[in-house]
């Protein structure tokens, strides 16, 4: 069977690292490119070229941007990653090196040179894919699916700015041009993920059960683990890892909602927020489809085959 093709823009990130053994695990990934977000840049290279080493795979690092398009990041997710973005663990340095090609520009290469084929799942700041688009307006039209990662349908966010998730939060801008240019895509949001969290002792088991990926996977995630305790973000929430099953395997979604979401872009307590025209009132046509419910027993599968654990 044909295994299907990815490139994922990420910022590795506990939770993309989850997401990317997930997707070496079961498809072919082209290309990680990699921007600032969860941490800065210099880290979340680093960790993107220390996954491909643990998997032993040889997919190709693009080091992109190293901040919002605009405006200085408000803030990052150190608190919750670590300073390292994998929970300050320490790594040594990771074999596998980073191309030397800017990141958008291989957003923009691969398209061309696979039109129609590449599944794109950005788990990040949208910050790479928005400059790829200014760069060439075409690029949305030669690529066969986007799913995002990212916004918070009805306002329960997860940053400073009570309304936005962090991804989108963290450069406003970028995910304003991505959800112009792109005709359609699939939008998995925090609130999402939340609902679709499990229970820790199902996560246990998948840590006891699995290879090497589940004891890497468990150390990286203690930091972020004890965020989660501290601020009641109850069970195991895999917010990327979430947005890459559906991904996947796109019949594992059982609820969904296609309306126009738009990004707020000033608001003094609301700059990020994913405004969904859930009424239609607007006239803006409806570009997002808005994962609302998925097979949780699918999803769980899919996590349990990338750590080793099935």
């Amino acid at each position: 069977m044909t295994r299907l093709p990815l490139l994922i823009d990420t910022d590795p990130g506990v939770d993309d690292a989850l997401a990317i053994l997930m997707a070496h695990a079961h498809t072919d990934v082209a290309a990680l490119t990699v921007a600032a977000g969860n941490v800065g840049l210099k880290h979340t290279v680093r960790n993107a070229r220390t996954l491909v080493d643990l998997v032993g795979a040889t997919t190709p690092v693009f080091a992109g941007c190293p901040s919002p398009l605009v405006r200085a990041p408000e803030e990052d997710a150190a608190f919750v990653h670590g300073e390292d973005g994998f929970g300050d663990v320490g790594f040594p340095e990771p074999k596998h090196a980073a191309e030397t090609e800017h990141a958008a520009l291989a957003l923009i290469r691969l398209t061309k040179e696979r039109p129609g084929e590449l599944t794109l799942v950005a788990l990040g700041p949208l910050t790479n894919l928005a400059l790829a688009v200014r760069l060439d307006p075409a690029m949305p039209q030669r690529v066969k699916r986007l799913v995002i990662m990212g916004g918070a349908v009805t306002g329960h966010g997860n940053t400073g700015k009570i309304p936005a998730e962090f991804n989108i939060g963290f450069d406003p801008e970028a995910a304003h041009v991505v959800f112009e240019a792109f005709e359609m895509f699939d939008l998995v949001d925090w609130e999402a993920t939340v609902r679709h969290a499990f229970p820790d002792d199902v996560y246990e088991g998948w840590v006891a059960r699995g290879d090497k990926r589940a004891a890497f996977f468990h150390d990286v995630f203690g930091t972020a683990r004890r965020f989660n305790a501290e601020h009641e973000r109850t069970g195991f929430i895999a917010a990327d890892a979430l947005a890459m099953a559906v991904a996947l395997d796109p019949a594992m979604v059982t609820r969904a909602e296609t309306r126009h979401v738009a990004i707020e872009l000033d608001g003094r307590l609301t700059r990020g927020a994913t405004v969904v025209d859930w009424h239609g009132r607007l006239g803006g046509r409806p570009n997002a489809r808005i994962v609302l419910d998925v097979d949780q027993a699918r999803f769980g599968e899919l996590i349990a085959q990338a750590l080793g654990a099935l």
